[in-house]
């Protein structure tokens, strides 16, 4: 065992278990760019600013969880703790957003935040995000939670659930906020959340402690409060998921963890993992860009957890096939056919087909333990007598069958084989 351990708080995927991560990943990756979403590869790290006044300096996330420190040229740094913020400032710097809307774009990668470890939850974890900028049109909004949903659909999910809110917008909700916060004044509450009652008290609707959530069923609800337009916009969202038979529950209590979010708001949750239900989610933010200095922008989007991904995956048994799986294996018995090995599988590669082999003049047995090992579907077996006649032994591991090739069409018998 090596003297270094990974620090506190960070998920790491190790053979076989990466199989799902990659699955997961590379599902969303496919289901992204079929709905037209190009990729975007960000920094981890940005200006404190843009997080400070981007997410909200009133959440937990910046005032207690950010990764934050001052870089050798005297600049305050932050590892990021969400993405949304960083992709439209992205947008916004290479004037993405001066072609044809709305930009629509994809991301990946671990983001950080410094919380209690556990199950589900950690201090490096990975997210895959989508966002969509430059439209109001609700079938935006209905797009990005089809996509979503048909993502944890395609990688075989079956028990997650979407919740759905609004939360109205800059017209309709200062009387909400002013509603609510005369009805929290009067609760039972301590002083941190009493400040945060005076600053943002939507975010105590998010307050998961069970002294809180006892108080707050008689709290008034957005849903009564919002203008005509806002609740237009959600009744078309609602009506576009019911046309593609996307079940929802409605959740008016839902807020989500930061402030950029207007109107619409969604959650998916999985029933099987626990207090860490939570396995992505997002909503609108039409705000956000005049908040970090950039033009009026509207835009829509989510993160999606791949660590709670993978922990659901597991918790239904969706099997993983990851697209890296060898197909065939190469066993060589001698010297030069162990050359001539090597020269094949480097063929198979460069013909498409994923190939591995065997390492340090091993015995017959050896190799073969070998390509079951690799999940193979063909093993080349090669040996002195095999070169002399300008074949090799192609062996069905499955079915135990075994074939004298020459070795000028095993490529071509290989593709035929795989592709049937």
């Amino acid at each position: 065992m090596s003297t270094f351990q990974a620090p506190k708080g960070v998920s790491e995927y190790v053979p076989p278990r990466s199989a799902a991560f990659l699955a997961a990943r590379d599902a969303f990756a496919a289901a992204a760019a079929r709905a037209g979403y190009s990729y975007l590869e960000l920094p981890v790290f940005e200006d404190t600013q843009l997080f400070a006044r981007g997410v909200g300096e009133s959440t937990d996330v910046v005032n207690k969880e950010m990764y934050t420190f001052t870089d050798r040229g005297d600049r305050s740094i932050t590892l990021r703790p969400e993405i949304t913020a960083g992709a439209l400032r992205s947008v916004l710097e290479h004037n993405l957003h001066r072609g044809a809307l709305p930009v629509k774009i994809w991301a990946v990668g671990p983001v950080f935040r410094y919380e209690q470890p556990q199950s589900g939850r950690y201090r490096q974890f990975y997210q895959v995000d989508l966002e969509a900028l430059g439209s109001q049109d609700p079938a935006i909004d209905a797009e990005t939670i089809a996509l979503a949903w048909d993502y944890y659909r395609e990688l075989g999910l079956r028990r997650t659930a979407l919740h759905l809110n609004t939360l109205g917008d800059a017209e309709c909700r200062p009387a909400y906020r002013a509603s609510l916060q005369a009805f929290l004044r009067g609760l039972d509450l301590d002083s941190d959340t009493r400040r945060r009652v005076e600053l943002n008290p939507l975010r105590v609707l998010d307050d998961k402690r069970p002294e809180v959530i006892a108080q707050l069923g008689d709290a008034p609800l957005i849903a009564d409060h919002l203008c005509a337009a806002c609740k237009a916009h959600y009744d078309r969202v609602r009506e576009l998921l019911a046309d593609l038979d996307i079940p929802w529950t409605e959740n008016p209590r839902l807020v989500r963890g930061l402030d950029y979010y207007t109107r619409t708001l969604f959650e998916f949750d999985h029933p099987l993992l626990g207090a860490q239900s939570g396995i992505g989610g997002g909503g609108r933010y039409d705000g956000l860009s005049q908040t970090i200095g950039g033009p009026p922008l509207p835009g829509i989007g989510f993160g999606l957890g791949l660590d709670r991904t993978v922990l659901a995956m597991e918790a239904e048994r969706v099997p993983a096939v990851a697209g890296t799986a060898v197909q065939v294996y190469g066993v060589a018995l001698g010297d030069q056919a162990a050359r001539e090995v090597f020269k094949l599988v480097t063929g198979l590669r460069r013909a498409g087909i994923a190939a591995d082999q065997g390492f340090g003049g091993r015995s017959m047995k050896a190799g073969m333990k070998g390509a079951d090992r690799s999940g193979a579907a063909y093993a080349l077996i090669l040996g002195e007598r095999d070169l002399a006649a300008g074949s090799v032994q192609l062996k069905d591991l499955a079915a135990g069958e075994q074939i004298a090739v020459p070795l000028t069409d095993i490529v071509d018998v290989l593709k035929r084989k795989l592709s049937s």
